[in-house]
Formats: C-alpha cells, structure tokens, sequence
C-alpha cells in the first residue's frame, strides 16, 4: 500500500511505525472472514480492510467524521484478522494510534461522551469500582434492566496462602474489576503458587494495566498508569520476581505491550521492556508442572473453554489451556468457530451492547455444542459478560484445577 503521510506525523515514531504497517497490507481480503463486526454488519468499513483505509486517510491529512470515529468504535481490536494475515499485517497497533487521533480531533457529545468518561474514572479504581457494584447489588431491583444484568452476585472467595518463604517468588497483577467481580480468581491464583513452592509478592498498589484508558483513545493516560505500574513493580523485579503473572488474559497482552508502548521514553524504554519481558499468562508457568496438577475435586469434568481473543490472538497461546486441561484429566468439549471474539472486548460490551448480544448468542451456541457442564475462560471481561446469559456456570479455568 502507497503511503503519503501528513506534516503532523511523518516524522514521528508513531508515523514511521503506521508507514510501515500500513505498506504491508496487500489489501488481500483474508481478514473479512474472521472479523466478527464484519460477519454481522457485511459492511467493508467496519472490516479490517477497511479500517485501515479510514485510518489512512486521516494519516495523509484528511478531516476525520464521527462516520469514521464510529467504524473505528464498532472495532473489538479482537486481532483476529492479525492471526489471519499472511502479510503480518499489526492492525491492532493501527487501531490504537487511529482511535487515539480521531479522539482528539472529533469531540465525543451527549450520552456517549459521558459513557466514556465515566468508564475511564471508575473501572481503573478498584476500591471506587467495587463500592459502586456494592450498591448495585443492594439497589438491583430498581436499576434499569440492561445495567442490573451486569450487577453479579458476589461468590466467596478462598482464603489467601498463609505467608510463606519460598526460594521462588512472582508478582501478581489482581487487576481493577476482577477482585470485586469475582472475588476467587486472585486467592486461587496465589494458591496453585503457593502449592507449587513459588510465593506470590502482593502489590495491591497496582490495580489497572492501562488498556481501559488506551483502547478509549487516551493513550497518554495509558502511558502515565503504565510508568506508575513499572515503579511499583520494579523494587521487587530488584530483589529476584522471577515473573509477573496475569491471570486475566486482556490484562497480559496489554503487559506484554509495555516494551512498544514506552519504547521512545528515554527514562522508562529499558525498565517497560524488562517487566514485558516477565509478564506471563498462569498457562506459561502451569504447564511446566502438569504433573503436580489435578482438577478440583467439585470441578465438573466435562468443560467447553472460551480462548479469549486476547489470549489466542494477542498472546499467541491458543491451544495451550486446552491441551493441559485434557492432559490433567478433563474432557474438553468442541468449539465451533473458537476464532471468533464472545463481544465483551474490555469496555465494547458498556458501548455497543447490541452487536456485544449478538456476539455473545452466537458464542455461547457455539460452546454449548457439546454439551458441557461448565464453560472455563481465562479473562474477567468474558467470563462477566458471558455468564450474564448463560444457562451453565462460567469460571475461570484457574478454580477447576487444583495442586494433586
């Protein structure tokens, strides 16, 4: 693809790294078929193909619309049109540096405006968030429908590992929504650790990854959550955390980004390219020790697993989960087009709930093929959004397997 980019970003980092993605489309077509906007709507702006064209245009200088604001909306930044490209194509990259100029040049108004704010404000604080569903759960019957489906009931939690000396220890990423949302997830994580001789060093002081606020278009913002993430992390990356473990599949790849996204920053490049380096999905350390794991002894057996987006097409670690869950003695159940993103996609299901439903009918039909008895995910944001719905229960994979 020929590329004459504008004044404004032709001499930038951001401009020479858009150049360079952008000239390696080929403008081949094999993304559509995996696009899921795409699949509902049958409309090339809201492809991949097309986006990059729309992104393009607004590069070269040309004013961007609220039409061209509201095809890069639709977008889940699934990436699955990346795992798909033969050219390599790094589309969610694009995305990214398109929503984060449209942002700044195409003012957000009424409802939508306000949404965004108000989702950027609370999400990323954990102790606001977790107040706030607090009072949902005690006020649900009088919240309006659509908001009171997402108010979940609280489950228990397992109790912490008791302190203790190991030779081996990690970081733990617990995430802004999740301990509040599902409250297990965290101390069972640290369990299977702890179980497993690896001790989990607690740094509550880190909650949000920064994809909330980068995925909405304020990617300084991000930056700035990022910086502080990284001096939280980096006294204990100091004494010895051989990873930095984040069980929340969305919050990985986001981690995993830290190295590109703070490249040109002279102060934090070499420490962000050090914590993504450490950052790892539980499956990553977990499958080193299958032999010491079983599953949980009130586990069904008979599981469907969702693979998020972010772990299949960001991560790159589709099929891992799967493999060792059949491994340690599950049956895993088929799943028909398991390329193909639930709709939850961080904030997407809050500001397109009507293609976040449709998706999400679809997806479950599809893991409700083989008639399983649980369906087991690895990101908050499917499991919540997905379970809103579902006729079975849908946990984290990490509370259906225990240390034998």
């Amino acid at each position: 693809m020929q590329t004459h980019l504008a004044d404004f970003i032709k001499e930038t980092a951001a401009g020479q790294e858009a150049d360079d993605i952008l000239r390696k489309c080929t403008h081949c077509g094999f993304c559509l078929a995996n696009c899921p906007t795409y699949r509902l709507l049958g409309d090339e702006l809201d492809s991949p193909r097309g986006r990059i064209y729309q992104i393009k245009q607004v590069l070269e200088g040309e004013t961007p619309t609220e039409s061209i604001q509201l095809h890069l909306d639709r977008c889940l930044t699934c990436r699955a049109c990346e795992t798909t490209c033969p050219s390599g194509v790094e589309y969610g990259r694009l995305a990214d540096l398109g929503r984060e100029i449209v942002e700044e040049q195409v003012p957000r108004r009424g409802l939508q405006r306000w949404m965004r704010v108000g989702l950027r404000s609370v999400l990323p604080r954990p102790r606001l968030f977790g107040a706030l569903l607090a009072a949902g759960r005690m006020a649900r019957p009088l919240v309006p429908s659509p908001l009171g489906k997402k108010i979940r009931p609280r489950r228990p939690a397992p109790a912490w590992p008791a302190t203790a000396t190991h030779d081996r220890f990690v970081l733990m990423l617990e995430g802004c929504v999740q301990p509040a949302l599902e409250p297990p997830i965290n101390p069972q994580t640290a369990r299977l650790m702890d179980g497993l001789g690896i001790g989990v060093k607690r740094t509550t002081q880190v909650s949000c990854c920064g994809a909330i606020h980068q995925h909405l278009g304020a990617g300084e913002a991000a930056k700035d959550r990022i910086r502080s993430n990284i001096d939280a992390w980096w006294p204990h990356i100091e004494a010895g955390a051989e990873a930095i473990v984040v069980n929340a599949s969305g919050c990985g790849a986001q981690v995993k980004d830290y190295g590109h996204l703070l490249a040109d920053d002279p102060v934090y490049a070499e420490r962000a390219a050090r914590v993504a380096a450490l950052a790892i999905d539980p499956i990553e350390l977990l499958e080193r020790h299958a032999h010491q794991l079983a599953p949980a002894d009130d586990a069904p057996r008979r599981v469907a697993f969702q693979t998020p987006c972010t772990l299949q097409h960001a991560q790159r670690l589709n099929g891992r989960v799967d493999a060792l869950m059949a491994r340690i003695g599950f049956d895993m159940t088929p799943v028909p087009d398991a390329q193909i993103c639930c709709g939850s996609a961080g904030t997407y299901s809050v500001l397109q709930p009507k293609m976040a439903d449709q998706l999400r009918t679809q997806k479950l039909d599809n893991l409700n093929t083989g008639s399983p008895e649980v369906i087991a995910t690895a990101n908050i944001g499917c499991l919540a959004h997905l379970d809103e719905t579902s006729e079975i229960p849908v946990r984290h994979w990490l509370e259906l397997i225990r240390v034998a």
